[in-house]
């Protein structure tokens, strides 16, 4: 995915909201980050997901829905039971989403 400056560096972002709230590496981060938004065309910043802060769509490269369909979105989220909700499966150690080596 190319990125300009302004977004690449809202996706770092993205990334350490990862790192911090779910205590994975920074490589697994980006990975996750890649295989689930890397196929968009993401315009120049700010693109149209800069509507939300990073931590939205960081829940969403992590977990799966709840069963009523809803992900955390990093506000508002007292209602969600993160012990029920189901973390999306690591891409592929073999993938090209895997950009940076494990810390």
């Amino acid at each position: 995915m190319k990125l300009d400056e302004g977004m690449l560096g809202y996706f770092r972002e993205m990334a350490g909201e990862m790192t911090e709230r779910f205590g994975i590496s920074r490589a697994e981060a980006v990975a996750r980050i890649n295989e689930r938004y890397g196929s968009l065309e993401i315009s120049p910043y700010p693109d149209l997901m800069c509507h939300e802060l990073p931590e939205f769509w960081a829940y969403g490269a992590y977990y799966h829905a709840d069963e009523e369909g809803r992900l955390p979105t990093g506000d508002a989220d007292e209602d969600i039971d993160f012990t029920k909700l189901s973390i999306r499966p690591l891409p592929p150690r073999d993938s090209p989403v895997w950009t940076l080596k494990d810390e």
